[in-house]
């Protein structure tokens, strides 16, 4: 099978889990704690390479224990590392605040080393991109790195994943690059302006992103599942009843990254979502975001054996 290729940031994870936020301020006793591998692009890499796929993740970390923390992580998974190792910038970090009652969370994100990635890291990885079937960025690092990416991967004949996580302003010429847009329904709204209560309004919000040029919108809403969307077809994808959710921080990136790899294996884009939705729904209901990603033979028994939301 070709590879995935993808551009994107580590950090380490520290999550706490409390009641509630403070306030400025106040201090509040949180109920746990826990450090693990974090960012986008590398939680993205992990599902991927997990749901089988070969991957190939490229970023910048430090040469300090949080990179140690990445490199033993990518290891473990057969992540093929294009890292460069930058001595002057440490490497990034998250705070994760994860509501204990909800599984909700709110994220704070300092890049580090990732955040100074630029279009020469990109350039120093075409030939991997030639040879993958699919590349995947989001935007934690600089959007000309990312920008790169997409128009090589475009060069090549490569499908794009574009997963504009955080929602930036963005020059509307970076879309026709994208094969399929992934943003979540907060994005959606922050790229568009069309808020979305309902699927309807994921409907209208896609349309604003295929007029802007993007070829296919998946627009993620959580526990009702992705909406599908091109000028041809409009299609709900539920998701799958798989137990109480625990966390909800790492199921965008379980989505994309298992999405990248059912396209990467030849699914169609109905089935590949359909897949995407398996592995996040699973993935809700652990801790954490790498160390909550499925594996192939539990995303197949989701498929198989789970019902779907209603």
């Amino acid at each position: 099978m070709k590879s995935v290729v993808i551009l994107g940031i580590y950090v380490t994870d520290l999550a706490f889990r409390a009641q509630r936020m403070p306030l400025l301020g106040e201090t509040v006793a949180g109920s746990a704690f826990k450090m693990g591998p974090g960012g986008k692009g590398s939680n993205q890499a992990v599902a991927a390479a997990r749901a089988g796929a070969n991957v190939i993740f490229c970023t910048r970390i430090g040469a300090d224990a949080f990179g140690e923390i990445a490199q033993a992580t990518w290891r473990a998974e057969g992540i093929t590392s294009r890292a460069t190792v930058m001595q002057d910038t440490a490497t990034g970090a998250a705070h994760i605040y994860v509501d204990e009652n909800t599984g909700g969370n709110a994220i704070i994100v300092a890049a580090g080393a990732a955040g100074t990635l630029a279009p020469e890291d990109v350039d120093a990885i075409e030939s991997d991109i030639a040879g993958a079937a699919v590349f995947v960025t989001q935007l934690e690092q600089p959007i000309p790195a990312a920008r790169r990416g997409l128009e090589l991967a475009r060069k090549h004949g490569v499908t794009t994943v574009f997963n504009p996580a955080p929602a930036l302003p963005l020059d509307d010429d970076i879309y026709p690059l994208c094969d399929y847009t992934t943003p979540n329904e907060t994005e959606a709204t922050a790229l568009t302006g069309v808020a979305i209560g309902h699927v309807d309004d994921a409907r209208r919000a896609a349309d604003v992103l295929l007029q802007k040029g993007a070829r296919a919108v998946i627009v993620t809403l959580g526990e009702a599942g992705a909406l599908l969307h091109t000028s041809q077809e409009s299609t709900l994808v539920p998701a799958f009843n798989c137990g109480r959710v625990v966390e909800t921080a790492g199921a965008g990136d379980g989505f994309t990254g298992g999405f990248a790899a059912a396209l990467a294996r030849g699914d169609s884009a109905q089935d590949a979502v359909r897949f995407g939705c398996a592995l996040a729904s699973l993935s809700v209901t652990r801790a954490g975001t790498a160390p909550s990603m499925p594996r192939l033979d539990e995303i197949n028994a989701v498929l198989t054996e789970r019902s779907v939301l209603q």
